[in-house]
């Protein structure tokens, strides 16, 4: 896999409810998170639209809405039923889904899980990603940015942020698995998934307390914690960090769904 070019990614997209009620569904009048408009167009599409136009990418899967819902938004309809892509029901978590997804897909197959809220998400973005993940030689690579390229770009936006010694990061809702043993990651990740939210508490639960404490004193860098994960699972985790802010906004707020649509409406949209 150290050629780029020569290999492609089957793409999982996770578009389960979390739960009933959704703010973001509820503000937008939606059967589901997934149909909300962002600048005109649901942002599942517009997710689908980045990896259909991706030359990373092979083949798509979308692991939920559930099947009921998905009249809703009649194009993603037609998209299924035509087998443009794929469609599973989704499980009850993002880790869950994402292990029905791959339950189908060979071994052999590089995997890029992302989530059906990534609205800004876009094929540059997703083949810079990808092609970092194939140079790292990893089993297992997240899509991270800088903070404090966020911060610059988006001042005021509130980031879960991940402060490791080196510099603070956050999640961009972008993960490879490069290999069976990089698939693991997902079992693994369903301990993590309720302290999203609070990073010391889903690196104590991810792993282990001596990093949790070290991240907490301010002394774990990323690549010690990716190693302490990596000897824990047995297998080598990375990160590749993306040089575009938007890549770590999710629409999980009604605040985001707003900062979306402004981002759609500046010069990021002209790209």
């Amino acid at each position: 896999m150290s050629n780029p070019g020569a290999t492609r990614f089957h793409a999982l997209v996770l578009a389960g409810e979390r739960r009933a009620g959704d703010p973001v569904a509820v503000a937008a009048g939606v059967a589901a998170k997934a149909f909300t408009p962002v600048a005109g167009r649901e942002m599942v599409l517009r997710v689908l639209d980045a990896l259909k136009n991706s030359p990373s990418v092979s083949g798509i899967t979308l692991c939920g809405p559930r099947r009921d819902l998905l009249p809703g938004c009649p194009e993603l309809l037609r998209w299924i039923e035509s087998g443009e892509i794929s469609w599973i029901e989704g499980g009850g978590s993002p880790s869950l889904s994402a292990l029905a997804g791959l339950e189908p897909l060979s071994a052999a197959t590089p995997v890029l899980i992302t989530t059906a809220d990534h609205a800004l998400l876009r094929p540059d973005m997703i083949m810079h990603f990808c092609d970092g993940a194939l140079r790292s030689g990893a089993d297992a690579v997240a899509g991270l940015a800088e903070f404090a390229r966020i911060a610059a770009a988006m001042p005021g936006t509130r980031r879960t942020v991940l402060r490791f010694r080196d510099a603070g990061y956050c999640g961009c809702n972008l993960y490879a698995l490069m290999s069976p043993a990089g698939r693991g990651v997902v079992a693994h990740w369903r301990r993590g998934e309720e302290s999203r939210k609070k990073p010391w508490r889903m690196i104590a639960e991810l792993v282990g307390p001596a990093a949790a404490l070290s991240y907490a004193a301010g002394r774990l860098s990323l690549d010690d914690g990716l190693d302490r994960l990596g000897r824990r699972l047995q297998l080598r985790a990375r990160a590749v960090v993306l040089p575009f802010p938007e890549a770590a906004v999710d629409v999980d707020t009604p605040a985001d769904l707003e900062l979306a649509e402004r981002l759609l409406a500046g010069p990021a949209a002209a790209r």
